[in-house]
């Protein structure tokens, strides 16, 4: 076991403010959304004296603890387009409706995980229903971009979820009984394998050693996070603890910890609460980056011409009557892939 004072796994460590957090080649942006929504009315939306005061259509006040974002009756970002890159979404509480041009829909709940490749172009929106009209809807999530080589900035848009019983749990105890409970979205953690990435993702050459963990360790506990690649970018975003040691260092929460490539990382809860955190992984595709709002080429030509094909085609249409499409509260987890195919996290 490292030991506790030994600092050389840590490169640098950085305090975090408002999302996106900053983030290592192969990812592009972190977004951690933790909304206290309240009951849903009729419409799956907050009350309207709840959305008094509130920029509506574009509200990221976190007013009493929540956002509107983009949407105006369900909370969330209604339809808008992405170019040369995938989304990873990873669900850790509350419901998130997608719809896209493709013609794919799902909603997905607490411990599933959208994969998806904008490559080409796709439209698609992001919609979270208050299901409760009799408690509280509380949403937390993640949403990280992962760029995609140039090669593969125009390869078709992909669709994949990753359902809960999908997604190994690795639960590991100290010497004192104190437990560590890892979720292994993508990359392998030892010998738990998540399902495959999108054919066309940096993540699915095994080589780029792309990996997207959570980790939640009970207070007090130790756990040694094995050695990463010597080629890859790692970084561990801190986000809840009380002052958790990480290499030897104390954090403050929320924090991002770089961690040195091929160095095992040793890390100890605080005491009186759970810490947490999400490890973002990769080696770098070490390309040029041109972006602007949706879209993430290597040039501006090519940024230009995004938006220009965007104007153009509407990168296939938006085949849902509304902008903002949301689900029936009693709706259930299940996705409508684009070929037809249905699919529900019990099949």
């Amino acid at each position: 076991m490292p030991r506790e004072t030994d600092q050389s796994a840590v490169v640098a460590v950085r305090a975090l403010g408002a999302p996106p957090w900053p983030t290592l080649d192969p990812f592009l942006f972190c977004v951690h959304h933790k909304d206290n929504y309240p009951e849903g009315d009729a419409r799956m939306a907050p009350s309207a004296a709840a959305l008094a005061g509130r920029n509506i259509g574009s509200d990221f006040s976190s007013k009493d603890g929540w956002s509107m974002y983009h949407g105006d009756v369900v909370p969330g970002f209604p339809r808008h387009p992405h170019r040369g890159f995938e989304t990873i979404t990873v669900l850790r509480s509350g419901l998130c409706d997608h719809s896209d041009s493709l013609g794919a829909t799902a909603r997905f709940g607490p411990g599933d995980a959208q994969w998806m490749t904008a490559g080409s172009g796709i439209v698609h929106s992001e919609m979270f229903p208050l299901v409760n009209p009799d408690q509280p809807n509380p949403l937390e999530l993640f949403q990280l971009w992962i760029n995609l080589p140039a090669r593969s900035k125009m390869v078709p848009p992909y669709f994949t979820m990753f359902w809960d019983a999908q997604v190994p749990t690795v639960r590991e105890t100290d010497r004192e009984g104190r437990a560590t409970t890892t979720r292994v979205v993508a990359g392998a953690y030892g010998d738990h394998v998540p399902p495959p990435p999108p054919p066309d993702s940096w993540a699915a050459d095994p080589g780029n050693h792309v990996a997207v963990w959570t980790v939640d360790l009970e207070p007090g506990a130790h756990h040694t996070l094995p050695p990463g690649p010597a080629d890859a970018n790692r970084v561990l975003y801190v986000f809840q603890g009380t002052e958790p040691r990480v290499g030897g260092q104390h954090v403050v929460t929320p924090s991002a910890v770089q961690i040195r490539p091929g160095h095992a990382v040793h890390i100890v809860a605080g005491e009186g609460m759970v810490t947490r955190i999400l490890v973002l992984q990769g080696r770098p595709i070490n390309e040029p980056v041109a972006s602007q709002g949706p879209f993430v080429m290597n040039t501006r030509e090519e940024l230009a011409q995004a938006f220009t094909d965007y104007r153009r085609t509407g990168f296939g249409g938006w085949p849902w009557s509304r902008s903002d499409p949301a689900h029936a509260a009693d709706a259930g987890r299940f996705a409508v892939h684009p070929d037809g195919r249905r699919e529900s996290p019990k099949s």
